[in-house]
């Protein structure tokens, strides 16, 4: 399918920016990083397919940032939703859903012993540094350039997928102070966390890392650096705390610690866990988790917390995901994505070009600049990429009825709702974006 005309996203772009900043709420959604003036305004999804407000049709590769691993509109989820709305939307008070996820999650995870559901990625991270600081009673955290935990003033000292589409450093507005306890470190480069334990020593509260990156692009971690950020948490007496806000529930059913083998003391989840809806959560360790309100003293609340509909989508999401043998199927569509999108670059004559970096179903073709020859393997690589060949093939994709994410630092999502077929046209449409006369007329 080829997109016709996008006139009432246009006019829609047009009233929001005289009322939303930008007029967008979050800021990768303008789409200005792959050359578009305006976004493209969604009316409705079903399945592996979203429509959008003229009408045009696109097999949808974002699946809200990752959070639909079932797809748009999954029939359990709808009659999980309806009936939670039903009995009301918000009580402010403890209901017997949210028992059952919790429960759900800490079977499934190995490091969660107790779990505090919250409303957003960013509130659980926040939650989490929160946690870390007081039980250890130190204020330092080392984190990662290119790895993004959400947008608290300690974690906007790096980057990350928004911030680097963006091309912002940092941010205005964050305080010298709330910066300066950050430090930050080279993914899958353990000297250079060692140089900053060397000099911070004992003042670190906690080492806060996406396991498997989805924030730089897909980037794989050396299974040596993982188990070698635990040692050095465990040797100078600091947490260590995994961002799984996307690779929770996504990558494996206890998330990228069940894959490589490493605990945590504290864990970050999101997306999933909300079936589609406001919802995220923190846990770890029983001790630690005890020092949270209302039975110990580190604060944290929210009136939304722990919202019924919310829990009866991410309730729903993972029961069908336990149901349905779901990471088999997701695996097997990551690697024909990888395969058949391989092919379709080689086939353009792009392959030298590109490097396609996988996670189960989570997948990024990398735009190689002059000075890169390979995947990143942290984000001074990432720094290194072609953002405007990326632009090229976003859209060719979407020329082609394929709407993948507007940002070269952000990943394809795959659902059990997607086909071969999905698939084959996706790599067709990349080869069609990717070949010389294609790429040379839209640059």
């Amino acid at each position: 399918m080829t997109t016709t005309s996008t006139t009432r996203s246009r006019e829609l772009y047009e009233a929001a920016c005289r009322h939303i900043p930008g007029g967008v709420n979050s800021p990768v959604r303008a789409m200005r990083s792959v050359g578009r003036e305006y976004p493209i305004f969604i009316d409705r999804g079903a399945g592996a397919r979203v429509w959008d407000a003229d009408g045009n049709t696109y097999v949808d590769w974002v699946l809200s940032w990752g959070a639909l691993p079932l797809g748009h509109a999954d029939p359990e989820i709808v009659d999980a939703v309806t009936e939670a709305v039903a009995g009301g939307t918000s009580f402010g008070a403890p209901t017997e859903r949210e028992v059952a996820i919790a429960e759900l999650v800490c079977s499934a995870v190995p490091s969660i012993e107790m779990v505090r559901f919250v409303s957003s990625g960013t509130e659980a991270m926040m939650s989490t540094l929160r946690l870390a600081r007081a039980a250890t009673g130190r204020d330092t955290v080392i984190t990662f350039a290119g790895c993004y935990h959400g947008h608290s003033d300690a974690f906007l000292a790096t980057g990350g997928s928004g911030l680097a589409t963006l091309s912002i450093p940092s941010s205005p507005g964050v305080p010298g102070g709330a910066a300066a306890d950050t430090l930050i470190a080279r993914f899958n480069d353990l000297s250079s966390v060692e140089e900053l334990v060397a000099t911070a020593g004992r003042e670190i509260a906690a080492i806060v890392v996406e396991p498997m990156p989805g924030n730089m692009g897909i980037v794989h971690p050396d299974p040596a650096f993982i188990q070698g950020l635990r040692d050095i948490c465990d040797r100078i007496g600091a947490l260590l705390v995994f961002d799984e806000v996307i690779s929770g529930f996504r990558v494996a059913w206890g998330g990228a610690q069940e894959i490589l083998g490493v605990t945590p003391d504290l864990t970050a989840l999101g997306k999933i866990v909300g079936g589609g809806l406001p919802a995220a959560a923190f846990g770890g360790r029983r001790d630690l988790m005890e020092l949270v309100a209302p039975i110990g003293s580190v604060y944290q609340a929210g009136t939304l917390s722990g919202n019924p509909v919310a829990m009866a989508a991410g309730l729903a999401q993972l029961r069908a995901l336990q149901a349905r043998d779901a990471y088999t199927r997701l695996e097997e569509l990551g690697s024909l994505m990888e395969t058949q999108l391989a092919s379709a670059l080689a086939a353009a004559g792009a392959e030298g070009r590109c490097a396609i970096a996988r996670q189960g179903s989570l997948l990024t073709v990398f735009h190689l600049g002059a000075d890169l020859d390979h995947a990143p393997r942290n984000f001074d690589d990432g720094k290194l990429l072609d953002t405007g060949a990326f632009a090229c093939m976003h859209a060719g994709a979407l020329s082609g009825g394929h709407l993948i994410p507007p940002s070269q630092y952000e990943a394809l999502f795959g659902s059990l709702a997607h086909t071969p077929q999905d698939v084959s046209s996706l790599a067709q449409a990349v080869e069609h974006a990717m070949s010389p006369e294609h790429a040379t007329s839209v640059r």
